[in-house]
């Protein structure tokens, strides 16, 4: 399944600067002017899991392939953008799209590169963007709400049950807070989804900050900690310039040196997967044999055959059992034979719950 994070912020953030470090191409134009991303760029990137290589190594496995994420780096939003403004239209079009919002913030100060207000204040900022995201949000529900009103007069009850959670949409949108803020019961969430609204996306709050401040933060991102704490958001203090510099280096071991003399437990790539994976309430199972080890993104809560749907939609159709190994006894068995030998090695049915870290063969007919 695919991880859909849309790049998203104010002219001159780093936007496009740590989409580049992120998926160590040159895809994306980054210069000091406005609008300098025209189209939205796409780039996938192989998710860091230490537990892919340990399995293949006892596995044996000729092919190593990691799961996939992909980024859009999106064109720099400004002041009235759901009205047209900037490129406001397109952004909005593209954003849209997407699964989850990084929110890049700039929260470091350099004379030479412009801000488009005038001034760094990443609370500012962010209270810009989540205000043209909901306005846009508002234009569109009352659209929506025109068009449902009409149908539930004609007793289509579809269209009624969805009018009366775009209701509760617009009375939030109105009082001034995103789509996700509105009280929608868990079974009409599929509802809301079918509305589109952008600000109903989770967010994951990214402060570009300088070198010196990228181990340990400083005034302007602890600011966008605490508001992202209040929102229920993540945030990720990052540096765009050493993720920058990281994309370049060969080595892993050059890499490793480079973050230690940085103070830097890990890469900045690394902490926006991690907090993207909790955003979109994701993990990971492995499947793994002598041509291929694989690592596969399901949702978390997934039973066994919508995980095998992933692979290919036979599987599910088809699905007969699952045969399930947990990481860790994988590994303490020395591979999937071990496993079986010592009665590690579960077979479970339609409704077993995918654990994170799952080695599973699936048995299916069609």
């Amino acid at each position: 399944m695919g991880f859909n994070c849309g790049i998203v912020g104010l002219p001159n953030v780093g936007k496009s600067t740590l989409f580049n470090a992120l998926t160590a191409t040159a895809n994306a134009q980054a210069a000091n002017f406005p609008f300098c991303t025209i189209e939205p760029n796409v780039g996938r990137v192989a998710v860091p899991d230490p537990r892919l290589n340990q399995i293949a190594d006892l596995a044996k496995s000729a092919n190593v392939i990691p799961a996939q994420l992909e980024f859009v780096d999106i064109a720099g939003l400004v002041k009235g953008a759901s009205q047209g403004e900037g490129l406001g239209n397109q952004f909005l079009a593209n954003i849209r799209e997407t699964d989850a919002i990084i929110h890049v913030l700039r929260c470091f100060e350099d004379g030479d590169i412009t801000h488009v207000e005038g001034s760094v204040d990443p609370i500012r900022d962010a209270e810009i963007i989540e205000t043209e995201l909901m306005l846009a949000d508002l234009e569109s529900i009352e659209k929506q709400i025109t068009n449902m009103e009409k149908r539930a007069r004609g007793n289509d009850k579809d269209a009624a049950a969805l009018l009366s959670v775009a209701q509760k949409v617009k009375t939030v949108l109105d009082a001034g807070q995103p789509a996700r803020t509105a009280d929608v019961h868990e079974d009409d969430k599929p509802l809301l989804n079918r509305l589109q609204m952008i600000t109903v996306k989770p967010i994951l709050y990214v402060c570009n900050v300088n070198e010196e401040d990228a181990a340990t933060g400083n005034e302007w991102s602890k600011k966008v900690a605490d508001m992202a704490k209040n929102q229920g958001a993540n945030v990720v203090v990052i540096s765009a310039a050493i993720e920058a510099e990281i994309a370049v280096m060969d080595s892993n071991d050059d890499k490793r040196e480079f973050l230690d003399s940085l103070g830097l437990d890990e890469a900045g790539l690394d902490k926006i997967i991690k907090s993207g994976f909790d955003l979109l309430n994701l993990q990971t199972y492995f499947t793994a044999g002598p041509k291929e080890c694989r690592a596969w993104t399901i949702h978390k809560g997934w039973k066994a055959p919508e995980a095998a749907g992933v692979i290919h939609t036979d599987f599910q159709k088809g699905f007969i059992k699952a045969e399930v190994i947990s990481f860790d006894d994988y590994i303490a068995a020395n591979g999937e034979q071990g496993a079986k030998d010592t009665g590690k090695m579960r077979q479970e049915g339609k409704e077993y719950v995918v654990k994170d870290g799952d080695v599973i063969l699936f048995r299916f007919n069609v």
